[in-house]
């Protein structure tokens, strides 16, 4: 689908790369030319990932928890001293639970904030100052969530998601003048590790709510990250694209 060597040279580094959709995209990166830096909470996970990874091009991880500034900020001074330059990033860590509105305490409300808009803004902040703001260039691809129609189900990840979804429309503009842009990608249900907990039934059931009538595949949100992240998108910038089968328009996940 993509020219061989579309990314060669580009040093990127993907949140939450150990599994899932993190994962795919690093892989995708990978095949066209890229170095590519996972990091996450879980080092076993980011070190099996790399293992198999490495066989398609290199591959550097180190473990770091995006709620926690001096993390990010040592992995960015890891980079810096490995790589000396970044050009990708791909804001794709977080975590939630699923609960209705009236279940969900403070505390759990502030923690999937805290995680997922906090953590996004740590790493967007510090990898900016570091990188792209000073060489005046850089590709910032976020991974939010179906938020088209509010989040029913998930009240916190909804409100932060929507943050971040807010966050790619304002530094798609106030970044431009360095040459930097900013999208995001609004997946739908994909068929990824968080999914495996579920039984059959209930994955065909929440197929059959979505106009494709099917769950999407991790390697299809990959696709569209490295279009974003790549030259054939350099007039893009400032957008949320939808990869959901139809969901946001049609079909009801919530029972009243």
């Amino acid at each position: 689908m993509f020219a061989a060597g579309l990314l060669q040279d580009q040093v990127a580094l993907v949140t939450g790369g150990g599994s899932g959709i993190g994962y795919a995209i690093a892989q995708e990166f990978l095949k066209l030319g890229a170095t590519v830096w996972l990091c996450g909470r879980r080092l076993e996970k980011l070190q099996q990932a790399a293992q198999t990874l490495e066989a398609l091009g290199p591959v550097h991880f180190q473990k770091c928890d995006i709620r926690e500034l001096a993390e990010v900020e040592a992995l960015a001074q890891a980079i810096q001293e490995t790589h000396g330059r970044l050009n990708l990033l791909v804001n794709n860590a977080g975590g939630q639970f699923l609960a209705p509105a009236e279940q969900i305490s403070p505390k759990g409300f502030q923690a999937v904030i805290h995680n997922n808009l906090i953590g996004t803004w740590n790493v967007t902040y510090t990898l900016a100052h570091r990188f792209f703001l000073p060489a005046r260039q850089g590709v910032i691809v976020n991974i939010i969530a179906n938020i088209y129609r509010g989040f029913p189900g998930m009240a916190h990840t909804g409100a932060a998601r929507a943050g971040v979804d807010n966050l790619t429309k304002t530094l798609a503009v106030e970044w431009s003048r360095y040459g930097i842009r900013v999208n995001a990608i609004a997946p739908g249900i994909i068929a990824s590790s968080g999914l495996t907990q579920y039984p059959p039934e209930v994955r065909q059931m929440l197929a059959e709510a979505i106009p494709l009538k099917r769950l999407g595949r991790v390697e299809e949100v990959a696709y569209l990250a490295v279009f974003l992240a790549s030259p054939m998108a350099a007039y893009i910038t400032g957008e949320t694209i939808y990869i959901d089968g139809g969901q946001r328009l049609w079909g009801d996940f919530f029972r009243m």
